[in-house]
């Protein structure tokens, strides 16, 4: 597996080895070693995942930005099975250095990669193609309680979406997503990460 770094620590872009024939296409799509070996930790200390998501989205859909807060925070590791997607993470650490930045990556069927994300991080991405089915594993369970929404696109965040390549269409966004707080609301409520 090759592993990518971003200016913003915390983030991974993981690509697996493929194997192609004239069959089709081969690889593994987790692996608990691998992924403890590109965190830099034991295989002891790497994510349990406690549940999987898979989200099927049309073009123009934009999912996010989602994040859970304790005692639930949730990592996730995220690839794209159909179609094509631009996903986004965004730094909700308010000790970090690189707080409200964020890393993006191109995630699609065809090259295979997944982005890590750890806790910490908004997460959301924008659908590019036609259909796109997104599957991620989550490292705690889903809490209504707990999991918060940041306006995907608050200018204090900087996010550089991919919006030409929509043409004439608007993002397409669930009413939770399109009136969620800004960065600085969120930061006035305490409903971030130390």
């Amino acid at each position: 597996m090759q592993v990518e770094t971003f200016s913003v620590e915390g983030p991974l872009l993981l690509t697996p080895r493929v194997f192609n024939d004239d069959r089709g296409f081969f690889y593994e799509s987790w692996n608990q070693r691998a992924l403890a070996e590109a965190l830099g930790l034991t295989v002891e200390q790497s994510p349990v995942f406690a549940q999987d998501n898979h989200s099927s989205s049309s073009f123009g859909v934009v999912r996010g930005l989602h994040f859970q807060l304790e005692p639930e925070p949730q990592a996730k590791l995220i690839r794209c099975v159909v179609g094509e997607i631009f996903d986004v993470a965004v730094d909700l650490r308010q000790s970090s250095p690189t707080f409200g930045q964020s890393v993006g990556a191109l995630l699609s069927a065809s090259n295979h990669q997944q982005l890590w994300v750890p806790v910490g991080f908004a997460h959301g991405f924008l659908t590019l193609s036609n259909q796109a089915e997104v599957l991620y594993k989550a490292s705690h369970f889903w809490s209504k309680s707990c999991e918060r929404s940041l306006l995907w696109n608050d200018p204090a965040l900087g996010i550089d979406w991919p919006l030409g390549r929509l043409g004439d269409q608007k993002a397409c966004l669930a009413p939770k997503d399109a009136e969620a707080p800004k960065l600085a609301e969120l930061a006035s409520r305490g409903e971030l990460f130390p």
